[in-house]
């Protein structure tokens, strides 16, 4: 090992001299090129253009294969006692995963502009399902919210639905506009006013948890957007007082927050759930109880399947178990921002961050009101929860998040060059388009860097430079930047210009 290293260092030290070692000459530019390349396999396979996308891909089929798992394992003795077979909600959980799956396929094919054209028409289309859910008849009362559509024994909240459409309109709207240049409010109208009304139809359900999603999401687009720090922590500030006010509206909701600040008063009660779900992760330990042996789903813990199934995971699998999943969650989020910040299309960067923090979000309100450090919100973990809605509209966020993977540069011009890639032959999916910004966005961005670029040179200086006469000079080449392991120019370098001129026009606060 010390004799190649020495090899590698001398080769870099002296790249035009021969090999002393054995007499041969020294290795090609190419060969040079692919000494600078990631040293590990891992940081080789990170640098491959489609890498997000089978990342994603592959985090998602571990998160449904453990959903499925678990709750198949959680939910046996509440089957049995509500339908008498212990498959009935495993059954519907499947089936939804299936759904979820075909819209997963749905938005992995969609093209970009097409997401972008009916954004609006999505989002009006949810306001109208939110209200026609709120009239007794139509929606469904379940869990002490009226925010369901009940269709042939299956249940659709259409809350869920808000949220995504939310999340495609708003970033099509703030990509439009340009954010590096746009007034504040530009950056607040019509996006916030638009989603007050959705926020408004939420509570009157009344769903504290969707309330608390759909703010997040709100967030989110305004903080990838740039809003102003100073706005953004008032806005916060403005959400935290409305969520604590909405908490203490209501009477089993301020049980439950009076419950969480101390546990042992109503142990009985309104604090019976969580303290079950703590006992469930103690009796876990580290190594857990053995998948199917746990006993908190015997009655002892309501919604050990939904709500509260990250305590299941916990007793039956242990600490191992639960950290894994987190771990997964983790990678899941760093796949996210990896597509976020290697998006050229200002609208993808948008999408996926937010996407990305309200799935994460999601997962930590869950979590944590489970391990008791937040009240109890009702909010699902995402894919693994028992809950067809949520998991089918994840699946379809998710899918549009894979979708701006294969919209990477890199990823476009690799599968446009007719590179092979397996995941996409199986899957038969159409070549990605490039991301080429608009003449009225490329006319609109030069015209606003002109006042910003005042001229220095004095008037006299200007005549005298222009009264002379210079000399022509010879044309030049143009030096294109050679990467290791990549070939100079093409249609990968292009893309990528266009990327890096595309994110000096879009304000992030991701990098």
């Amino acid at each position: 090992m010390s004799t190649i290293l020495h090899r590698l260092r001398s080769r870099r030290a002296n790249p035009a001299n021969d090999d002393g070692h054995t007499g041969k000459p020294a290795a090609a530019p190419a060969a040079q090129a692919a000494i600078a390349v990631p040293r590990t396999r891992i940081g080789a396979w990170l640098s491959r253009p489609m890498t997000s996308f089978h990342l994603i891909v592959a985090i998602t089929a571990l998160l449904i294969t453990m959903g499925l798992t678990m709750v198949l394992s959680a939910s046996g003795v509440y089957s049995y006692d509500t339908d008498g077979s212990p498959w009935s909600v495993f059954a519907k959980q499947l089936l939804w995963t299936v759904i979820g799956l075909f819209a997963f396929y749905v938005a992995l094919r969609t093209p970009v502009a097409i997401m972008r054209r009916f954004a609006f028409l999505g989002y009006g289309f949810t306001i109208v399902l939110l209200v026609l859910v709120l009239i007794p008849g139509i929606g469904k009362v379940a869990n002490g919210s009226r925010g369901w559509f009940v269709v042939a024994g299956f249940s659709m909240q259409p809350s869920e639905l808000a949220k995504i459409a939310l999340a495609i309109w708003g970033a099509h709207l703030l990509a439009a506009r340009r954010m590096e240049h746009a007034s504040l409010r530009e950056m607040l109208v019509p996006l916030v006013p638009a989603a007050v009304i959705a926020l408004a139809l939420i509570v009157a359900q009344p769903d504290l948890g969707q309330t608390l999603s759909m703010g997040v999401i709100l967030l989110g687009l305004l903080w990838y957007a740039g809003l102003p720090l100073r706005v953004f922590l008032t806005s916060l500030g403005a959400v935290l007082v409305s969520g604590v006010i909405l908490a203490l509206a209501e009477g089993y909701r301020s049980a439950r927050v009076q419950s969480w600040l101390n546990p042992g008063a109503d142990a009985q009660g309104s604090g019976y759930q969580a303290r079950q779900a703590r006992f469930a992760l103690a009796n876990g330990g580290v190594f857990g109880d053995g998948l199917g042996q746990g006993t908190a789903k015997w009655n002892y813990l309501p919604n050990a399947h939904n709500d509260f199934i990250f305590a299941i995971i916990g007793e039956e699998l242990g600490f191992i178990g639960a950290a894994g999943l987190l771990v997964l969650f983790g990678l899941f989020a760093y796949t996210g921002m990896r597509i976020a910040r290697r998006s050229a299309d200002p609208f993808l960067r948008l999408l996926t961050a937010t996407a990305t923090l309200w799935i994460l979000s999601q997962v930590f309100i869950n979590v944590g009101y489970v391990v008791g450090l937040l009240p109890v919100t009702g909010l699902q973990l995402p894919l693994i929860s028992s809950g067809g809605t949520s998991t089918a509209t994840t699946l379809l966020m998710i899918g549009i998040m894979a979708n701006a993977a294969r919209h990477e540069p890199e990823a476009v011009a690799a599968l446009r060059a007719g590179r092979d890639d397996r995941v996409n032959r199986i899957l038969r999916l159409p070549l990605p388009a490039p991301y080429v910004p608009t003449r009225t966005e490329a006319l609109r961005d030069r015209l606003r860097r002109r006042p910003n670029q005042p001229d220095k040179a004095p008037r006299a200086a200007r005549d005298k430079k222009s009264s002379t006469k210079t000399k022509p000079r010879k044309p030049q080449p143009a030096r294109h930047p050679v990467r290791s392991g990549r070939p100079s120019g093409g249609y990968g370098d292009t893309q990528r210009n266009q990327g890096r001129r595309a994110r000096t026009l879009e304000g992030q606060r991701y990098g």
